[in-house]
């Protein structure tokens, strides 16, 4: 430790072996867990020595990792249970060990309960069974979601509903999860009314999507993946209210926090704000922070196509329309789709000359951006319909999509083309 620089480079270390699968890492990182020094760099150190050696497939190492289920440091013990269900271990002794630390409360009873599940170690059913009433949300969904794998039964399991709007944001996001580890695709509907990113609603219904569920609820494919897209506030429950609707610049501040439930409610006042009004506020805080906030930058772009007319800064708002599309930084993925369903609002003309490119798995790698486009192109064709100057014609729907939400969408477009 005295050699190095930082005493984060040890933790950095352990992270970047990752990037170097083989025994050679495994070794090194074998090592560092046997290292019986108690530095606090050295235990941050071990946590990550531990998630990467799951990642890494080692299964030469769950002895050791197991041993990690007796360390006093938490956090070591929650990746050890997380890191042997990525193993799929099988040693009964380390599945009692787990079952065992359910008992304390100062541990993290959800990664315990999930790791458990995820074994199918039925013999953990008796006690996470009790823990199906805990007072943490995400503990008691998290049983919840084992008890109805482990058993098969699943008769509680649409108490997981009401987690799904809780004024917690971490707690909706666990709960979907949940959702998704029991399989409960009949708790869908409610999932995609729940006030979180829609990246966690779009993976819900990825994962849990079963037609005759869908259609027994009332739902589509189509439509459930267009309702996700646009993203409405009007297609979710929010879980708060204003008891008077703030000013302006509050609600722009609003569209920049972490609880999306506060965003989407801001948004939902904002879109009715005079555009001259909105607009200096908007400006103002894009070009101070929203420009680079990933967040906030996909409530914009929202906002954006839900004012069809911004007067003068009309070709302002265009531009930052067309520049989120064309932005493919990672953290701004979500905002490309926003940006072309917000631009098709605002001006179709515009948007119809990069449709094709949009649409082409060859050129676009973002499936999203790919149905949004397709979503765009069907508005402008039933807006042009019998006009001899369609903006946007067949371009692309007879071949085969590789994302079966895109290639749904071909399919339930194609008979525009009869019809028109």
């Amino acid at each position: 430790m005295e050699q190095l620089d930082s005493s984060s480079d040890l933790y950095m270390a352990a992270s970047h072996l990752i990037n170097f699968p083989g025994q050679p890492s495994e070794r090194a990182l074998l090592e560092l867990l046997g290292n019986s020094d108690s530095r606090q760099a050295v235990r941050l150190a071990k946590r990550k020595a531990v998630e990467v050696l799951a990642r890494l497939g080692c299964g030469a190492a769950q002895g050791i990792i197991g041993d990690c289920l007796l360390s006093e440091d938490h956090y070591l013990v929650e990746n050890a249970a997380w890191a042997l269900q990525q193993l799929e271990c099988r040693d009964a002794a380390l599945h009692q060990s787990m079952v065992a630390l359910l008992a304390d409360p100062a541990q993290n009873r959800r990664v315990l309960i999930q790791s458990l599940a995820g074994l199918g170690v039925s013999q953990a059913l008796p006690m996470i069974q009790q823990l199906q009433d805990d007072q943490n949300p995400g503990v008691s969904g998290a049983a919840l979601a084992a008890v109805a794998k482990l058993s098969g039964s699943n008769q509680r399991i649409s108490e997981l509903a009401d987690h799904f709007f809780l004024p917690n944001q971490m707690d909706r996001q666990s709960a979907i999860q949940d959702a998704i580890d029991a399989s409960a695709s009949e708790l869908l509907p409610q999932i995609l009314r729940s006030p979180v990113s829609p990246v966690f609603r779009m993976r819900a219904l990825g994962l849990l999507l079963q037609a005759h569920n869908l259609e027994d609820s009332g739902l589509s494919l189509v439509g459930s993946v267009e309702s996700l897209l646009w993203d409405s506030p009007a297609n979710l429950d929010l879980v708060h209210r204003y008891d008077e609707v703030p000013d302006n610049l509050f609600l722009v501040n609003e569209l920049f926090g972490t609880d999306f439930s506060r965003c989407y409610l801001a948004l939902s006042h904002l879109k009715f704000v005079p555009s001259d009004k909105l607009w200096p506020i908007l400006d103002q805080r894009w070009r101070e922070e929203a420009y680079n906030d990933y967040g906030a930058n996909y409530f914009f772009l929202k906002l954006f196509g839900s004012i069809q007319y911004w007067g003068e800064a009309q070709l302002m708002v265009e531009d930052l329309c067309e520049s989120a599309i064309h932005n493919r930084r990672p953290q701004f993925q979500k905002s490309r789709p926003a940006g072309i369903l917000a631009l098709v609002q605002l001006n179709q003309k515009r948007l119809a000359s990069l449709i094709p490119d949009l649409i082409d798995a060859e050129k676009e790698s973002n499936w999203e951006c790919r149905y949004a486009a397709l979503v765009a192109q069907e508005m402008m064709l039933k807006a042009n319909a019998g006009s001899s100057d369609c903006l946007c014609r067949d371009l692309g729907l007879t071949g085969t999509d590789p994302h079966r939400f895109v290639q749904a969408k071909k399919i339930s477009m194609q008979s525009l083309f009869v019809d028109l």
